[in-house]
């Protein structure tokens, strides 16, 4: 069946860097919109970024403005396995991470992974 598993997280100091993965079966991500929310403790779930293709290995990303410059979301079609790099960590990225996957009717997420950013 379809399933995403994220992993990567845990606890880092501020100005760490941490890499999450999030590994795809059941599908083939290359077709897919792939994208990483986050949820912070008590608060609604946010969109981290986004990876996008459009034919062949030609690929798109966004990112919300509080991580543009310091994530960076990656793919890796061999592995069936998108990343996401956060550097420069600050306490206010303390969430569970998720990563979701969508094309047209197909809406899909993973169990999420708990990244924790203090001193």
């Amino acid at each position: 069946q379809v399933q995403l598993v994220e992993s990567g997280g845990g606890l880092v100091q501020p100005g760490g860097s941490l890499r999450l993965s999030c590994a795809a079966s059941g599908f083939t991500i290359s077709r897919y919109a792939m994208t990483w929310y986050r949820q912070p403790p008590g608060k609604e779930r946010e969109l981290v970024a986004i990876i996008r293709s459009f034919g062949g290995s030609t690929s798109y990303t966004s990112y919300a403005d509080s991580v543009k410059g310091r994530f960076t979301i990656s793919r890796d079609n061999a592995k069936n396995t998108v990343y996401l790099q956060m550097n420069s960590l600050k306490p206010e990225d303390t969430a569970v991470y998720y990563c979701n996957a969508r094309r047209l009717s197909d809406d899909y997420w993973g169990q999420g992974t708990q990244v924790t950013v203090s001193s």
